[in-house]
């Protein structure tokens, strides 16, 4: 599952942009890019929703900039990747003035579901360094929240359970009266490894998270390093878009939206199930 995504403001308007600013008269440099990052996750849920000004200023229900539309389109604009990212602005103004809608605008729910963090990992598997990816969510236990794994992609796995080769599914059956012969043709399932889960039920999905547990219990494979962080996010419905994190020298920094793509149900559907077979 392959999505292509977004691209924002030149530097130009970026520049401009920031010089017009209110609070950051009098703050330069570093102290000025240092306030304008966004710097945490939470951080970035609160500036996105209107919670918290450039300072890291919290705004609760009954502050008057609370939720306040213009405050939050000016961080909204903020929020986006303008350095890398490739999508024309129309897409970036469409999402923004989708959430910020004056019936019913729309915010991230930290605690909520729809949005996953994945985790670029290195593992030694059979004594040979590999690169995973770790999928996880938070959940809630008793009265409070933690993050548990949610699935995991290795190219290694995926390559034990190539289901779909035409030929071999048709060769790849128990006849339907096997169980005449009290299944005495049951060899047929594991003569040859390689497909054996050809002979599994046709909604039949691999448990790669099962599988990654098997190999660290049986000692195959050993966690070595967290590498890389980002978060797929869902909440709003008819979107998706990725959160990174971009470490430069210029207010367009720290956790910012790095892909923004519109889906319809059906991809949302699909792309739920990679996170969470």
């Amino acid at each position: 599952m392959k999505i292509l995504f977004s691209g924002f403001f030149s530097v130009l308007f970026l520049l401009n942009a920031q010089a017009q600013k209110p609070g950051l008269d009098g703050i330069t440099g570093d102290e000025s890019y240092f306030y304008a990052q966004t710097k945490q996750v939470n951080q970035f849920f609160r500036r996105f929703n209107g919670e918290e000004d450039k300072f890291g200023k919290r705004y609760y229900k009954g502050d008057s900039l609370y939720h306040d539309k213009d405050f939050r389109i000016m961080y909204l604009n903020m929020l986006f990747d303008r350095n890398t990212s490739s999508s024309p602005d129309s897409l970036r103004i469409k999402f923004i003035e989708y959430i910020t809608r004056d019936t019913e605008p729309l915010f991230l729910d930290f605690h909520g579901d729809c949005w996953f963090a994945e985790l670029s990992s290195s593992f030694r598997y059979y004594g040979k360094k590999e690169k995973l990816l770790l999928f996880l969510k938070l959940e809630q236990e008793n009265l409070g929240y933690k993050w548990v794994l949610t699935n995991v992609y290795f190219d290694k796995f995926l390559k034990k359970f190539h289901k779909g080769e035409t030929e071999v599914i048709k060769r790849s059956f128990l006849h339907p009266l096997s169980h005449e012969l009290d299944f005495m043709n049951m060899h047929k399932v594991f003569k040859d490894p390689s497909y054996t889960e050809y002979f599994a039920h046709n909604n039949y999905k691999p448990d790669y998270l099962t599988l990654l547990f098997y190999e660290v219990k049986q000692g195959n494979m050993k966690f070595e390093s967290a590498d890389n962080l980002k978060f797929h996010f869902f909440q709003v419905d008819g979107w998706y878009f990725e959160l990174s994190y971009f470490n430069r020298p210029d207010y367009n920094s720290g956790w910012l939206i790095s892909k923004l793509f519109r889906i319809n149900e059906k991809e949302k559907k699909e792309l739920l199930e990679f996170y969470i077979p």
